[in-house]
């Protein structure tokens, strides 16, 4: 293994189902688990509070450093932070590198110690670059994809579960903007890492996928006692 916890990587584009995965993996095999991009969404929602935007690069880093303050892993939790708007502006301030430069030690520091110093042996990390730039060593990775139009039906539902208003149409076309600004961009840019595995799921149902995963896991993962 790369160091004494094991780290799975999941990457992919804006409702790809990387999140869905990457929280039963967790649960699976007992490892701590982050949604990095709960960091990115987390510093939209603190601009658009403070009444900062998230498009100037100056307003960006100064919410980034608001948000590295006050960061709780709760915040992966606050259904706030998954509002269109907070979702536009999250793709927004990623591309700023000063933004993910304040980010980049609470990746790497959970990548080594996960939610606690104590006990942990493992770690599940899911968001854009975790494979190609936050663990480029990492046990296993990930990048899970699918069609914009499976995506932005997913994102829809998610969204209504969570009695979040949404309009399907606004959906699709907002996601086909941020994965123009994800995999263009030249800081970090949403690609699979070359050593990653990946799992296209458009024709495929969350367990199957989960299913697949768990094999290539457990194929590699050796438990230390």
């Amino acid at each position: 293994m790369s160091n004494s916890v094991f780290i799975i990587t999941i990457d992919g584009p804006t409702a790809s189902g990387k999140g869905t995965l990457a929280s039963k993996i967790a649960a699976k095999m007992g490892f701590d688990y982050m949604d990095t991009g709960a960091l990115y969404r987390g510093v939209a929602k603190t601009a658009l509070d403070q009444g900062l935007d998230p498009s100037i690069a100056d307003d960006a880093i100064k919410a980034a450093k608001l948000l590295h303050k006050q960061y709780d892993l709760s915040l992966q939790d606050d259904p706030a932070i998954r509002t269109e708007a907070v979702s536009k502006g999250a793709s927004e301030v990623a591309a700023v590198q000063a933004v993910r430069d304040i980010l980049l030690d609470l990746q790497k520091n959970f990548s080594k110690h996960g939610q606690t110093d104590e006990a942990c042996v493992g770690v599940v990390m899911e968001g854009r670059d975790i494979g190609t730039v936050i663990c480029p060593d990492a046990d296993v990775k990930f990048f899970i994809d699918a069609n914009a139009d499976v995506r932005a039906k997913r994102r829809f539902k998610q969204l209504h579960d969570k009695g979040v208003d949404a309009d399907y149409d606004e959906i699709l076309k907002q996601l086909h903007i941020r994965d123009g600004r994800d995999i263009g961009r030249s800081i970090a840019p949403t690609v699979p890492a070359d050593n990653a595995v990946i799992l296209e799921t458009s024709k495929m149902d969350a367990k199957q996928v989960l299913e697949t995963a768990l094999k290539i896991i457990v194929s590699k993962y050796t438990p230390q006692y």
